[in-house]
């Protein structure tokens, strides 16, 4: 009864999200603007001037502009959870009886919708912008499983600051050092052109090797253990971030 309380509430609440959403489609497309306006500058203006050994900069670049696709959409999940906050509609929805947990559900999930869309149009872009691959389905689905789970991993990370923050761009601000993160990867050169201290940073943190991941998913290349390691990054956030951000919201509502 507990499950199919949560399951129903939760549907109840994503939808009310998602009408939001929905009215507000300047939030989709705050979202992809600023990861269009990089990927046009970083082919156009830099990519020339680029090894990367690919045949392409655009396909070399891509799965980084995907994950700070996801690192600027992930912000909007702080501010609406700020904003719902202190508008008192959490304590609104504690004298209701529903699960309590669905609310957050509610809201992670409707970043999850609204980012797939976010990044949807940022593919679309780079198909038009010359991005080709002869992955097959199997690889795609990969590719999206992913994103998908890095999506979730870093929106249970915003609901943390979008409970505890101070004011609104504290709840926001957050998400620019993780926007930041994929230039220190192996997203836009190779790490081997780096400094000795910036490539060992670069090589060891999560954002490269999931990088490295979805491009060798992208161009039919062996995955290699780069694909358990971006798993097991992905995994390894999302539960912290989760636990971190249910004792946030208990100590909040209690």
């Amino acid at each position: 009864m507990m499950t199919k309380h949560f399951f129903s509430d939760t549907a109840a609440l994503l939808g009310r999200s998602l009408r939001h959403i929905a009215r507000s489609p300047d939030t989709i497309i705050t979202t992809t603007i600023m990861p269009i306006a990089m990927m046009l500058m970083f082919v156009y203006v830099f990519g020339g001037a680029i090894n990367t050994g690919s045949d392409s900069y655009v396909n070399y670049m891509l799965p980084g502009i995907l994950l700070i696709t996801v690192a600027s959409g992930i912000a909007y999940t702080a501010f609406r959870l700020f904003i719902d906050m202190k508008g008192g509609i959490f304590e609104r929805f504690q004298s209701m009886p529903i699960a309590r947990s669905s609310v957050l559900w509610a809201h992670v999930l409707t970043s999850l919708v609204a980012n797939l869309i976010s990044l949807v149009v940022v593919v679309v872009v780079a198909l038009l912008m010359g991005f080709r691959s002869a992955a097959g389905a199997g690889a795609w689905l990969a590719v999206a499983g992913i994103l998908i789970l890095f999506t979730l991993a870093l929106t249970w990370l915003a609901v943390i600051p979008g409970l505890s923050a101070k004011s609104v761009d504290g709840a926001s601000a957050f998400s620019y050092p993780l926007i930041f993160l994929p230039f220190l990867s192996s997203a836009f050169v190779p790490t081997d052109t780096m400094p000795g201290p910036v490539r060992a940073f670069a090589e060891n943190q999560p954002v490269t090797s999931i990088v490295n991941a979805i491009r060798a998913l992208f161009t039919e290349q062996p995955v290699g253990a780069d694909l358990w390691i971006a798993l097991a990054w992905c995994a390894g956030i999302l539960v912290v971030a989760y636990l971190f951000a249910m004792n946030t919201y208990r100590r909040k509502i209690s």
